[in-house]
């Protein structure tokens, strides 16, 4: 093998090492997330689960890590109420988040819309059609993809929404889970995996 075909071939596999997914979720403990709020977060069979605590509010956890333009794919479950979220590009300070929030909720609650959180509020809802793709009381998958100022959810396979944002263009922050406020709310994740786009 000549001395050419080789950087080439060290440029590829390079390439594709830095495309790889990368596991958020270990299935064991939290490492790599912290607690925000006093809501219960805990592992259990492989399985990460939130689940609302005696004090029925706000409830965050957020990557150590921030991550700016990025596809993140992971399966949900909900039981219960189930009303809860993927936020990105966030920060959140004691239970107060700043950030774009992708909705997980019940039937007829917009999962997969876009929300921003203490600031304009609904951005984007998917349509009503779109809401066939959620299984509620079963597991679904969830994929998001973040690159500069477009957002782009899919439930099932199906896009939800796609969303061209000034804001969220500029943003920075972590990956969170949210727990609602009310009670009542627990939601099952898995196969939490993301793949960095720069």
């Amino acid at each position: 093998m000549n001395k050419i075909s080789s950087i080439i071939l060290m440029v590829l596999f390079s390439a594709s090492m830095f495309a790889q997914k990368q596991e958020l979720f270990n299935g064991q403990n939290l490492d790599g997330w912290t607690i925000y709020g006093t809501e219960k977060w805990y592992v259990e069979g492989g399985l990460l689960i939130c689940e609302s605590g005696p004090d029925a509010e706000y409830g965050y956890l957020g990557t150590d890590k921030d991550y700016k333009n990025f596809i993140l794919d992971l399966d949900f479950k909900q039981e219960a109420d189930g009303n809860s979220g993927v936020f990105i590009r966030s920060n959140v300070e004691g239970t107060t988040v700043s950030g774009w929030q992708v909705e997980v909720a019940p039937p007829g609650a917009f999962t997969g819309g876009i929300y921003e959180s203490y600031g304009r509020e609904w951005l984007i809802k998917p349509t009503a059609d779109k809401d066939e793709a959620l299984k509620f009381g079963d597991w679904n998958h969830m994929k998001i993809k973040v690159e500069g100022k477009v957002v782009t959810s899919w439930i099932n396979g199906v896009e939800m929404v796609s969303l061209k944002d000034r804001r969220i263009g500029k943003g920075e922050g972590a990956i969170l889970l949210q727990i609602h406020s009310g009670g009542g709310i627990k939601v099952k994740w898995k196969n939490i995996e993301i793949e960095e786009l720069d």
